[in-house]
């Protein structure tokens, strides 16, 4: 079963930056479909960005879009998830897995830890 395992939350005032990551346990996220997701506090996931497996396209949701970006470092086997300019409302923590459809957070398998990203003043 994949693992994926989060990192890079942390607690940060509005306007900030953080760099999230995502390795792989036992796999290579290289040449897959990947996707950071979003759980907010209260019911449900939500995309929040998502790449192609060939990197030729991504997704944003509106709310992080020009903001967000998601990367790979396949070298290291590493996805990374670039949040500039924080606003509260992107509290939550984050997880990475391969999205179902159009950056749909997947139905079935299980979803690790997360990070936790809380923005606040």
């Amino acid at each position: 079963q994949e693992q994926f395992v989060e990192s890079g939350g942390d607690s940060v005032q509005p306007g900030t930056s953080l760099r999230l990551s995502c390795t792989a346990s036992g796999f290579t996220l290289n040449d897959i479909e990947i996707g950071w997701f979003r759980q907010a506090p209260g019911p449900g996931r939500e995309g929040v960005a998502c790449t192609t497996d060939s990197d030729d396209s991504s997704y944003y949701a509106d709310s992080v879009k020009g903001r967000f970006t998601i990367s790979r470092d396949k070298a290291k086997n590493t996805v990374y998830l670039q949040m500039n300019d924080l606003k509260p409302e992107d509290t939550g923590v984050y997880y990475c897995r391969r999205p179902r459809g159009v950056c749909l957070p997947p139905l079935f398998g299980s979803w690790g830890r997360g990070t936790l990203v809380t923005v606040s003043s």
